[in-house]
């Protein structure tokens, strides 16, 4: 919308006052997209709610402005050649800030990137996860319940939905079963948790990752800062009817001082998840991947102790950014020589990179993106 508008205000839209460039957002947006909205009602709607909201001085300049947007349309001329301008291409048709379009760029084929922008401009599908049934008969179920859905495969449990409406009934007819995209589920397939052990999610809300952990773990603890998220929590383990420990607590700070088993969820800045929150990647901001990095790595060098000798940490984000992912994994390990990337196997060899994490991509995979890294502690 902004690079339509654009080239209508001469003194550019910084110059635009915040609230009456959103509306002209709005305007821009009905009378181009909204088929059901006739333009000249969505220009007089505009200019009225500018007159309104705003002032009635810029009446005119929102009438001038958006009968000029109509009048231009927007055909594929109006945006950079993808061929001869992919970053610019790619930041005004495939609305991504230009940051981090050109980070792509510097790692991926423009053709690639054009792959993930599109991946993060399309409705996410709703996948779900049974847990105590397999996914080949979880579809069948739903399917006889007059749900369209099928099994995923590719490593995972999941089973994929056609609808998203019919989210709530899928849960009941496969009950126990949770909301999970694939690269979350990957997430929990590659720790691979062994049986009998005790494990702890130190960042476990809304608790998808240890819900579904495989095996049969003797104790289950989950940790959130945060009172509301782990309310969530409790809620999802009680429908699910798994038993997990919850607490209140700062992964700085666990709340255990030894778990065989040690989840690290950590924050992050979500750009493998831009479909799902598609108005993250504007409050994303270049220094924002080094701030998280910086508290990644607090938070790895407190769970650290807790884990005994022999034990495992299991370090994850849904950031497709290499700062917070291969780079903040290779600074633990080069601090902590104790402590070394181990792979069992459980996932296909495709979602692994050469060094053994779990790598997932949305360009590659039409899953979120997703990255973890599986650490045993030298006995």
């Amino acid at each position: 919308m902004d690079h339509l508008i654009a080239p209508h205000a001469h003194r550019g839209l910084d110059s635009i006052e915040p609230r009456l460039l959103e509306i002209l957002r709005l305007g821009a947006y009905q009378a181009l997209y909204m088929d059901g909205v006739p333009a000249y009602a969505a220009v007089s709607e505009t200019v009225e709610q500018a007159r309104s909201v705003v002032d009635a001085k810029v009446a005119g300049f929102a009438n001038a402005v958006l009968r000029r947007v109509v009048e231009a349309g927007d055909g594929p001329d109006r945006f950079p050649s993808f061929g001869l301008d992919p970053a610019g291409f790619l930041t005004t048709w495939g609305s991504h800030p230009r940051w981090l379009v050109q980070r792509w760029l510097t790692r991926w084929t423009p053709e690639e990137v054009r792959s993930l922008v599109e991946a993060d401009n399309r409705r996410p599908t709703v996948y779900l996860v049974p847990l105590d049934i397999a996914p080949t008969d979880a579809a069948e179920r739903l399917s006889r319940s007059g749900i369209e859905a099928a099994e995923v495969g590719q490593g995972t449990r999941c089973v994929r939905l056609e609808s998203a409406a019919e989210v709530r009934r899928a849960l009941d007819v496969i009950s126990p079963a949770i909301v999970q995209d694939p690269a979350a589920n990957l997430v929990s397939r590659y720790a691979d948790v062994p049986s009998g052990t005790m494990v702890a999610d130190l960042c476990a809300a809304p608790g998808g990752k240890i819900l579904a952990l495989s095996g049969s773990p003797a104790t289950l603890l989950a940790a959130d800062r945060s009172e509301s998220r782990i309310d969530m929590l409790k809620e999802n383990a009680r429908r699910t009817g798994r038993p997990l420990l919850t607490v209140v607590a700062d992964a700085l700070h666990p709340p255990i001082a030894r778990s065989d088993v040690v989840l690290l969820d950590v924050p992050c800045t979500g750009t493998g998840t831009l479909s799902r929150h598609p108005d993250a990647r504007w409050r994303l901001e270049p220094g924002s991947i080094v701030q998280m990095s910086e508290l990644q790595g607090r938070m790895l060098d407190a769970a650290a102790p807790v884990i005994p000798p022999g034990g495992l940490l299991v370090y994850s984000t849904c950031t497709l950014e290499p700062e917070e992912n291969e780079q903040r994994v290779r600074r633990f390990l080069d601090e902590h020589d104790d402590f070394a990337i181990e792979v069992t196997g459980a996932v296909p060899g495709a979602f692994l990179d050469v060094a053994g994490h779990l790598v997932v991509t949305p360009q590659h995979s039409d899953f979120d993106g997703a990255f973890a890294a599986r650490m045993r502690r030298a006995a």
